[in-house]
């Protein structure tokens, strides 16, 4: 695969051809998910081969692509701040992941939600280019590249897949084999205790995996829904948004700010500087909830000292 303005990709590369094609499909319409996918595949790349003729030129030429994206954008924060560049990225991962979630909850299996389902979990990779990845983002990579395997192996087969979290077996999922016209089941759900309902998605651990509360995705979904699936545009409109009640004991925290018995460090204000940029981020997505309970742990950690 030779990504726009890139030489053939090397072999030794395999492992990033996705993420690379990913920030390719990415650039027009995510720019900075784009930039940091082959920041990812920069980096990775290094580690795999970097001394070798055809791997020092690929590398270079993408070095090049880098640079000039960087100066494209240099004037966006998602860039030259990595705390919201982080947040950014992981709300478009999460986004992709819902939409997915709700698709197979709901009973719809078609190749777009198995995509989004395979390249949120790429995107979860991509994170690791700020750092260490959370608990809850490991187990989301690894539910989401089995959900993607496990739905693409039933539909080749002519399978019917299940709904929702189940047992978790050995799967493998290559996006660049076809998967045939599948035989959808109809309008309605396979009758199922973890079929989706909004408001209702469990929250429970299955198999050490945490599946988050799920709600239609946005109008503005990064994946759309395909034609060929027989969903109507009314079943995939946004649903109205559980905004978190707010936590009581944060009305009455803010007399710690006055009267010095509480002093903050300078990790304090950098977690608070983080939550916030989260809760930013989020409403870039009309993701209430989430910003809501972003600025919630920011305002705790402010006036309590604890999150």
């Amino acid at each position: 695969m030779a990504a726009s303005g890139l030489p053939p990709l090397p072999p030794q590369f395999k492992a990033v051809q996705h993420v690379l094609r990913t920030a390719q499909e990415l650039e027009k319409r995510e720019p900075v998910v784009s930039y940091y996918c082959r920041l990812y595949a920069m980096q990775t790349g290094m580690k795999i081969d970097s001394k070798t003729p055809e791997c020092r030129k690929f590398l270079c030429k993408l070095m090049d692509q880098l640079e000039a994206m960087k100066k494209q954008l240099g004037d966006n924060e998602a860039i030259t701040q990595e705390v919201v560049g982080c947040a950014h990225v992981e709300n478009y991962a999460l986004k992709m992941f819902l939409y997915a979630d709700n698709e197979d909850r709901a009973g719809r299996f078609h190749k777009n939600m198995i995509k989004s389902f395979y390249t949120a979990s790429l995107l979860i990779d991509v994170l690791t280019v700020f750092g260490e990845l959370t608990d809850e983002n490991v187990q989301h990579r690894k539910y989401a590249r089995w959900k993607a395997a496990y739905i693409h192996n039933c539909l080749k087969n002519g399978e019917t897949p299940q709904s929702g979290p189940i047992g978790m077996e050995g799967e493998y999922y290559d996006e660049n084999e076809e998967v045939g016209s599948p035989g959808l089941p109809g309008q309605e759900s396979p009758a199922s205790s973890s079929t989706y309902e909004p408001g209702s998605a469990p929250t429970s651990n299955y198999t050490g995996i945490h599946i988050p509360p799920g709600a239609h995705a946005p109008a503005n979904t990064p994946a759309e829904v395909p034609h060929a699936t027989g969903v109507t545009s009314a079943s995939i409109q946004p649903t109205p948004q559980n905004v978190p009640i707010v936590d009581p004991s944060l009305y009455n925290s803010s007399i710690f700010i006055f009267t010095g018995e509480m002093r903050l460090t300078p990790e304090d204000f950098a977690r608070a500087q983080k939550y916030c940029k989260y809760a930013g981020s989020a409403l870039q997505y009309e993701d209430v909830s989430a910003a809501v309970q972003n600025l919630q742990k920011a305002l705790k950690l402010l006036t309590t000292g604890r999150e």
